[in-house]
């Protein structure tokens, strides 16, 4: 019941910044938490930086203090990424989970706990 529309990435070099965005159209039941994951081909996905419906937020440690996740009022989330490395390297997806199944894992980073995702935007960093 949630469609997710991604936008932003690109390539930009050692120490630069970019700002991808995630639409999401559709309704929530009851709490939502919507999130950031990143893929390096033949690698697991791994959970960058969630967000609750009300305001938690958690982050992985390989980008806290770098990396901030933010909503806005249309429920359109945001990943801004500064002092960018190259290891940053990956493809992004937005994914979200509420509590339509009775199930709440608040600011998850666990991809399986997600039900709905974006279609993925690269972000290449090089030195």
């Amino acid at each position: 019941h949630v469609q997710l529309v991604q936008s932003g990435g690109g390539s930009v070099q050692t120490g630069g910044s970019l700002r991808l965005s995630c639409l999401a159209n559709g309704y929530f039941s009851g709490s939502y938490a919507m999130a950031w994951f990143r893929q390096i081909p033949g690698k697991a996905r791994e959970g960058v930086a969630a967000l609750t419906d009300d305001g938690i937020t958690k982050y992985a440690d390989s980008v806290k203090g770098r990396f901030t996740i933010s909503k806005d009022t249309t429920t359109t989330l945001y990943l801004q990424m500064n002092s960018l490395k190259t290891e940053d390297t990956a493809m992004y997806y937005c994914a979200t989970h509420d509590t339509a199944d009775g199930r709440w894992y608040g600011a998850s980073l666990v991809s399986g706990e997600y039900d709905f995702w974006g279609q993925g935007t690269q972000v290449t960093v090089s030195s």
